[in-house]
């Protein structure tokens, strides 16, 4: 499959010296850390203009617009889209294709938002397209405003995955759709993953509005695929269909579609679906990641790919199956560590809770299960702690490092403990809650650490730390 040439990858190095560059990686991660970030602030404290078009669209002006040449996969939703991305993007490699990821947030480096495959963006690529990114923005920020992180992110993943030329790039949502930044692409395909009451403050406090939101990034011509939804959602999904004259398919009404939780020798309980089209027959297909609820977002990921087979990309089923089969967990489901048995997951709402919950009780073997919890504040705290404690043996309340977003742990013990008459403890950090949970186990018994992909991030830098230093 084409990669980039010489020039072309040297290019943005060249550019970016008339431009002024970062006098190191660490130079430019400390920039980055000091634009408004939305992941970190309490949504009662955003501007009202915090989320808009204009200024991405001035900045990529700016940058002569990487992204207009480029072929994307935009993915919304409030619950999968990753584990979409993640299946699409290992899939998509088998079957050759050089593929740009954008995904957010991460776990443990920044790099990891922006990849070729599996592979986070080099510490000089990412410095070379935040200088030029940065020149952008001072430039326009006059008229528009500052930048924010997400901003910065977004138009460097376009200055990098033109210049490596790929074949195509898939775009994660990171809130919203209609007036996320990344919705500023004309897609090969959109998919929409599952729509739950999520952000409320700034999405709408109802379905309907949060679906329409999500749906913003259909675009006329293109063809949206969503998972089985609650009708509203459906409703509102083919309202703005028809409106935008955008082509809206629906697993298992507009594509056949099925699925079987069945158990095996070699995996276990897990699900297989089959997802058929006039194109392609894609039959007992092993969802690659855990629990049940993955089963609709693998088959998102191949509609999407039987879409992109008439959009002119060669997806054979064999290849697609094989390259399920390799797609990478992180932070879903994910065993980090073995002695104790650690395993870290970023659910963060109580549809994900219970999902998580149901698919650890079904797919892991364990005598009892300590959990440690740390979630955001604006989130269904109440909700997601009756999930939590459904599983739970023991609760470590906690919270992620740096995040003004987090929940005290404090309040969060008192709630738990009304609601269900059980104690639990706190960890006054998440290096404090590992320890205290390593000593409450036994090697039959499982850590689950999530409420938060913050968390779940953190816990697995602190985990490598130590296993490097262990040699």
């Amino acid at each position: 499959m084409p990669k980039a040439n010489a020039s072309a990858r040297t290019s943005g190095v060249t550019r970016s010296k008339r431009v002024g560059t970062f006098s190191s990686y660490q130079a430019a991660m400390r920039y980055l850390d000091e634009r408004p970030n939305m992941e970190r602030v309490r949504p009662e404290r955003l501007d009202a203009d915090a989320f808009k078009l204009d200024r991405m669209r001035a900045i990529l002006d700016k940058l002569d617009s990487p992204q207009r040449d480029l072929k994307f996969v935009h993915i919304a939703g409030s619950k999968g889209k990753g584990s979409t991305v993640e299946m699409l993007t290992s899939s998509l490699e088998a079957c050759g294709y050089a593929v740009g990821v954008f995904t957010s947030p991460h776990l443990v480096s920044v790099r990891e938002r922006i990849r070729l495959g599996r592979a986070p963006i080099p510490e000089a690529a990412l410095s070379g397209a935040m200088a030029r990114v940065r020149h952008a923005g001072e430039t326009i920020a006059k008229k528009h405003g500052e930048a924010t992180f997400f901003e910065i992110l977004t138009a460097a993943s376009f200055l990098f995955f033109a210049e490596q030329a790929v074949d195509l790039a898939i775009l994660e949502t990171g809130l919203g759709g209609r007036l996320d930044c990344t919705n500023v692409v004309m897609p090969e395909v959109c998919g929409l993953t599952e729509i739950h009451l999520e952000h409320t403050r700034i999405l709408g406090d109802t379905l309907e509005k949060i679906a329409r939101e999500k749906a913003g990034i259909m675009k006329p011509g293109v063809t949206a695929i969503t998972t089985p939804q609650r009708p509203e959602v459906i409703s509102v999904f083919r309202e703005v269909a028809e409106q935008t004259g955008a082509t809206l398919a629906v697993l298992g009404e507009d594509v056949e579609y099925s699925c079987r939780f069945e158990s095996s020798h070699g995996r276990g309980p897990h699900a297989r679906i089959c997802v058929s089209t006039e194109r392609s027959e894609f039959e007992h297909i092993s969802v690659p990641l855990g629990g049940e609820h993955q089963a609709p977002n693998c088959g998102l990921a191949l509609a999407i790919l039987d879409k992109l087979r008439e959009r002119g990309f060669e997806t054979p089923e064999r290849e697609v199956a094989l390259g399920l089969a390799q797609t990478a967990p992180n932070g879903r489901m994910e065993m980090v560590n073995q002695n104790p048995r650690i395993m870290i997951d970023g659910a963060h709402n109580p549809e994900s809770i219970s999902a998580l919950v149901k698919a650890v009780g079904a797919q892991v073997s364990y005598d009892s299960m300590v959990v440690i919890f740390g979630v955001a504040a604006d989130k269904d705290v109440e909700k997601m702690l009756e999930e939590i404690g459904r599983g739970a043996d023991k609760i470590i309340f906690t919270q992620a490092e740096g995040n003004a977003r987090a929940a005290d742990p404090v309040e969060l013990r008192r709630i738990y403990e009304e609601q269900t008459g059980k104690m639990a403890q706190i960890g006054d950090d998440l290096k404090s809650a590992l320890n205290m949970a390593a000593r409450a186990v036994g090697r039959d018994d499982l850590i689950l650490v999530t409420g938060s992909f913050y968390l779940a991030g953190e816990a697995k830098r602190l985990l490598e730390e130590k296993q490097r230093r262990a040699g």
